[in-house]
């Protein structure tokens, strides 16, 4: 027995440092992932809130090298996309994934058009891929050419602005350029002028994993979330409670519509998460039931794993 205790020590010591190890480059990818925020973000504002609130630094404790790029707070996907491929070149690196919130994913599939050679992946997260009703909705009641459509776009790019001076960002700012494009109208038009590359024209369903861009292979992903109350100390959920009423009773997640989110290769959209809670926001406070943070995690070791 005695002769046996050391044996038995020294295997389980062997197996915690394997365990250890194991975890340590869990979301170690071949790629640098690029973090891409949607409509009304940013990267970081004066260092202190971070638009992906924890995921960045969860992505980077074990093993992964993470961006967090900075595009137009409002703006059209085509001009957001353009700024990201920009971007995405600046790195200097031969390929990235993206991983894209809201109108990030549209973005990302522009940037995925104009620079397929440099795009590993990209990861849909409750993304506005068919465009959002709550958008619909919206340009509904500001018409056109009128004083309101002036006095919301104007509140937009002075908000825009603002949001540049704390992220030491410059970009241009179209605050219904970004309306506009997050319609279904505009969406479907973004869509047709991409080949529906990723996206599925007339089901409720993903288009498979390998999308061909140019002659080059990219990974197409996505998953969103279908909760809308998902904490009581969360003063964003009852924003999203009026948003969705939007969508009847269409599945979603107070801003897009759980179809209008699938993209590719489609991992979920059972999730006890919101849109706000997607990003791990606000300040963590989300349903007991889905951990976004696990969500990035695990897309980031699914990467891996496909060599990316």
């Amino acid at each position: 027995m005695r002769s046996a205790m050391p044996v038995r020590l020294c295997a389980g010591i062997l197996m915690l440092a394997f365990s250890v190890l194991s975890h340590a480059n869990y979301t170690q990818t071949r790629y640098p992932i690029v973090l891409v925020h949607g409509v009304t973000g940013f990267n970081t504002l004066g260092g202190l809130i971070n638009y992906f609130h924890t995921i960045p630094w969860n992505l980077e404790r074990s093993g992964a090298r993470v961006y967090t790029a900075s595009v137009s707070f409002v703006n059209s996907s085509e001009q957001r996309g353009q700024q990201l491929a920009h971007y995405i070149n600046s790195l200097g690196h031969s390929k990235v994934n993206l991983m894209a919130h809201s109108q990030g994913a549209p973005t990302s599939r522009v940037a995925a058009a104009l620079i397929p050679g440099r795009i590993a992946s990209v990861t849909s997260i409750d993304g506005v891929n068919k465009g959002s009703k709550v958008a619909d909705v919206i340009r509904g009641v500001i018409p056109p050419g009128s004083p309101v459509e002036g006095g919301a776009d104007a509140i937009a790019n002075a908000l825009g602005g603002l949001v540049n001076a704390l992220s030491g960002a410059s970009n241009p700012q179209n605050g219904i350029a970004a309306l506009e494009t997050l319609t279904t109208p505009g969406t479907t038009a973004l869509n047709d002028a991409l080949g529906w590359k990723g996206v599925n024209r007339n089901a409720c369903a993903g288009t498979g994993e390998d999308v061909w861009i140019d002659g080059h292979k990219v990974k197409f992903f996505s998953w969103t979330g279908r909760g809308i109350w998902t904490n009581l100390f969360d003063i964003t959920d009852p924003f999203l409670g009026i948003t969705s009423l939007a969508f009847g009773s269409e599945p979603n997640d107070g801003l897009v519509g759980v179809c209008s989110t699938m993209m590719g290769n489609v991992i979920g959209t059972h999730y006890d998460m919101n849109h706000v809670d997607a990003i791990n926001h606000l300040l963590g406070a989300r349903s007991l039931w889905t951990n976004p943070v696990s969500l990035y995690r695990s897309q980031a070791n699914r990467l891996k794993n496909r060599g990316l």
